[in-house]
């Protein structure tokens, strides 16, 4: 069928709603497998999650709809707007909202919830694409600034952070949703392709990496005095001149200040969250049967399904509920042990697909908000795929992501959605430009 440029399916990029599509369905089938049981075979049955989870896909094709319906312009100007409305819900949740399994993060409408913070990762990626294309701002109607130049001011890399960390501080104070608040940090990419120095990026890494390494060695005054000898051999390699004494002095006082605050970091964490780092790095000897439950559970289910799996709704582990939260965070433990490795590596494909897929739609757009917006997607989905399968397979802790849509839930796959298909319009409007 033709295109018609009046129709709402002009410049939509139809291969990737046709990825959404496979995702979503392939998802809700495994969700099905997850708690089936014989008792329950219907999958249309609105009283089991599976049932449910139809209805929040009936509202996410109709969240899509709208998406396209609405002008592209209208996502750029109310940017801001979306960003304090959600800021305001997630701040009111605390005192409005019920309580699950000990977080204040839930609006309950009769036997249905919304997530206010799931919706968080949309208006930021929104709020941080105005701000950063804002800054696009034309000199002498000759000179274009390049959003890189003014990245490195200061005021600007900041107010970013800002835009970032508010949202980020409410999710995890507010809400005690640690890995709902972890995820906004994935806009970090964002900055960096706008032009963000990559020393940033060199020292955040070498900053996460000596994190590790301070929880791995418990002996702090050890690490330190390590630190310590490192710090005097590279003097004999840049000379002993006063700047490059200090330069070194002020990195040996940056790593000492992360190791001295992370073991602070640790001592303050919950019980149940020191035991999800312990477990991770096999501090201690680790209770298989207590904190190291889920994840041993997820490694043998993973693994018991082979090359090619059980088949479909054969799985034991998943049947019996070997698994915690089989249907949601550990979702993939269901698709490894019933399709296999094949069947893993085809769902891991389809969402590195869909996040190439952006990516490359990200680089042809002409405006910088939809270049900005996109990566932002593409950001979101990747942090959500590696930290989520991380866990499953014990490389990462227990934070409870879900995998882009394929969990139970609805405020995450109409989070996905909304943050899907506001870039699907974006990058169809275009095409609109250019006639």
């Amino acid at each position: 069928m033709r295109n018609n440029e009046n129709s709402l399916f002009f410049g939509v990029d139809r291969l990737t709603v046709l990825i959404y599509i496979l995702l979503v369905v392939m998802g809700w089938l495994n969700i099905y497998a997850a708690v089936y049981n014989e008792e329950h075979q219907n999958i249309f049955d609105i009283s089991q999650r599976y049932g449910k989870q139809l209805i929040w896909m009936g509202g996410a094709a109709i969240i899509a709809f709208s998406i396209l319906l609405v002008d592209a312009n209208a996502y750029t100007a109310f940017a801001y707007v979306f960003y304090i409305v959600l800021v305001v819900a997630n701040i009111a949740v605390r005192f409005l909202g019920r309580e699950v399994k000990g977080s204040h993060s839930w609006f309950r409408f009769g036997d249905f919830g919304i997530q206010p913070a799931e919706f968080m990762k949309f208006a930021t990626n929104l709020a941080l694409a105005k701000f950063l294309s804002n800054q696009n701002i034309v000199v002498n109607f000759r000179f274009r600034l390049r959003i890189k130049d003014l990245l490195q001011n200061y005021r600007n890399t900041i107010i970013a952070l800002l835009i970032m960390g508010i949202p980020l501080i409410i999710i995890k104070v507010l809400q005690d949703e640690t890995g709902l608040a972890i995820v906004l940090i994935s806009f970090i990419v964002v900055l960096y392709r706008e032009g963000l120095s990559v020393n940033f990026l060199i020292f955040g890494l070498l900053a996460a990496i000596l994190f590790v390494v301070s929880l791995v060695v418990t002996q702090t005054t050890t690490l330190l005095v390590v630190l310590g000898v490192i710090a005097g051999l590279s003097l004999l390699f840049v000379g002993r001149k006063r700047k490059n004494i200090l330069i070194v002095s002020g990195i040996y006082l940056l790593a000492a200040g992360v190791v001295l605050g992370t073991n602070q970091f640790y001592n303050k964490l919950e019980p149940h969250q020191k035991v999800r780092i312990d477990v991770l790095l096999g501090r201690g000897n680790v209770n298989l049967k207590k904190e190291g439950y889920n994840v041993n559970q997820a490694k043998i289910a993973i693994g018991s399904g082979g090359f090619w799996g059980k088949g479909y709704l054969q799985g034991t582990q998943t049947k019996y509920d070997f698994v915690p939260e089989q249907d949601t965070d550990f979702i993939f433990c269901t698709v490894g042990e019933e399709w296999g490795f094949a069947g893993s590596t085809i769902v891991i494909f389809l969402e590195l697909f869909l996040i190439l897929r952006v990516v490359f739609m990200a680089e042809r757009q002409r405006s910088s908000f939809s270049r900005i917006y996109g990566y932002g997607v593409a950001s979101v989905l990747f942090f959500h795929l590696a930290v989520n399968i991380g866990m499953t397979i014990g490389l990462m802790p227990v934070i409870g992501i879900p995998l882009p849509f394929f969990s139970y839930g609805g405020s995450s796959l109409w989070s996905f959605t909304l943050l899907l298909f506001i870039f699907i319009k974006l990058d169809a409007s275009r095409l609109q430009i250019l006639r």
